[in-house]
């Protein structure tokens, strides 16, 4: 685990599974256009939170790459999850504007609804096919911008998959933290 304090806002980086962070009101899903079920992310969080999850979220689908929404946790042991769509990689484009803009929408819809703890994880890294290394420099620049606007918000957590991921996502943290 690395952990930093950026602008009153601890954030930090650890290896886990994102539908099992119990201490956060709030996870990230790396979402599918639709909001469904899917595979990585996605379908580990619907999974665990039940049919539910599915149900109130058709209604606000289909969403674009950038843009984010929020419902209930259902069945996880969260209170919200924020959904967010990342951009395909060589095809959704600016790629790097758009994945910018899913983190700053997420931490946006965070502070609205009064969440002061968020768990997300390496969104686009994955079926998508962002390089883990500028998806992690995006993610944790923009976090470290965003962190100026936040009163509610007072600890970001990154949930990576592996020991690999952690360790890209704690180096760009160090770079933005300093």
């Amino acid at each position: 685990m690395t952990q930093q304090t950026l602008n009153g806002v601890v954030v930090e980086c650890i290896t886990g599974d994102i539908a099992r962070q119990a201490d956060m009101q709030c996870v990230v899903n790396a979402a599918n256009a639709e909001l469904r079920i899917g595979g990585g992310v996605a379908g580990a969080l619907h999974r665990a939170a039940g049919p539910g999850l599915e149900a109130e979220c058709e209604p606000l689908a289909p969403i674009a790459p950038g843009e984010a929404v929020i419902t209930g946790a259902h069945a996880l042991p969260n209170d919200h999850v924020i959904h967010c769509l990342g951009p395909v990689y060589g095809i959704d484009e600016p790629s790097d504007a758009l994945l910018a803009a899913c983190h700053r929408r997420a931490l946006e819809l965070a502070e609205q609804h009064r969440i002061a703890r968020i768990a997300l994880p390496a969104i686009s890294t994955g079926a998508f096919g962002y390089p883990l290394e500028a998806a992690a420099d995006e993610a944790l620049r923009t976090t470290a911008e965003s962190t100026r606007a936040l009163d509610a918000v007072e600890h970001i957590r990154f949930v990576l998959f592996g020991a690999r991921e952690q360790a890209v996502y704690a180096r760009s943290l160090a770079r933005y933290a300093a």
